[in-house]
């Protein structure tokens, strides 16, 4: 059983590369990733069917798509559904990795990240040495219609989120933590993405959500859960903040408060590139193995 790190003080790296494969929630397409140790700060793309291709950090500016997902354009390809696989690296400790991808979408697997976590425990984690706080010096808000999202300076990283759905089997949800890898893999982790059943056929019209099924994701009908039991009372809200910090890791953990009141991809995507966008944003002091 792996120790996770208590914080995010340090920065750590894979011990051992790892791979999983499955089916994209969106294209229903087989697709595979493979983790690697990274020598350089950030998350890195590359293709396994193009090796000696140039590795491409993932940042906010690549955003290209949030409907139901996090898409990114990265040169003349797309990645699509990188939240889950994110959140799961960021979340556990992880600031550095290689990410060798076959397809253009990260497996859907259970709906949660929690495969991605084990695969993560499979495969160790390296210490590199001190970490440059992500600090934030005053409050940043973003808005889109009644939904918002604030980062509020803070000594340490706390997550909140709450929804508020018309489904009685939903409505109104909280949840908040101290966010640290320990807490994540505990309470976040294992939430599942979730819809709704009257929006199924509409949605799989448009191209989406080929690859759902009820082995992958929470399904309601209103009333109701289709494929119970939960894996916390409160899974949905618990799946927003999964999301959100899937997000937020396209540009680091913030030393921040966090709270997003009826997230969306885009939302949160927005507040990652106004995060990017700050001026005391350090470097980290680790940017290669030993």
């Amino acid at each position: 059983m792996i120790l996770w790190p208590s914080d995010y003080s340090l920065a750590h790296t894979l011990a051992a590369p790892v791979e999983r494969a499955g089916v994209g929630l969106h294209s229903g397409a087989s697709c595979r990733v493979r983790l690697q140790p990274s020598s350089r700060e950030g998350y890195w793309v590359g293709w396994l069917d193009s090796p000696r291709e140039d590795l491409q950090r993932l940042s906010p500016s690549q955003v290209v798509d949030t409907r139901l997902c996090t898409c990114l354009q990265l040169g003349s390809r797309r990645l699509a559904t990188v939240e889950h696989l994110l959140a799961a690296l960021a979340g556990t400790g992880v600031s550095q990795a290689e990410l060798w991808l076959e397809g253009e979408e990260i497996p859907l697997l259970d709906g949660s990240a929690l495969p991605w976590v084990e695969a993560i425990a499979e495969a160790g984690l390296r210490p590199l040495g001190p970490r440059s706080p992500f600090l934030l010096t005053e409050p940043l808000v973003r808005q889109q219609g009644e939904s918002f999202v604030v980062a509020l300076p803070s000594p340490s990283p706390r997550l909140a989120a709450a929804v508020d759905y018309p489904q009685a089997a939903i409505g109104r949800q909280t949840f908040s933590l101290d966010l640290t890898p320990a807490a994540f893999v505990a309470e976040l982790a294992p939430a599942r993405t979730f819809g709704f059943l009257e929006q199924v056929e509409q949605l799989r019209a448009s191209g989406l959500i080929r690859g759902g099924a009820l082995e992958n994701a929470l399904v309601c009908d209103g009333e109701r859960w289709l494929n119970p039991p939960l894996r916390y009372p409160e899974e949905p809200v618990r799946h927003k903040l999964l999301d959100l910090l899937g997000d937020l890791a396209l540009v680091g953990i913030p030393q921040a408060q966090v709270f997003a009141y009826r997230g969306s991809h885009g939302l949160h995507t927005t507040l990652a590139a106004a995060l990017e966008a700050r001026p005391e944003r350090a470097p980290s002091l680790a940017t290669a193995c030993p």
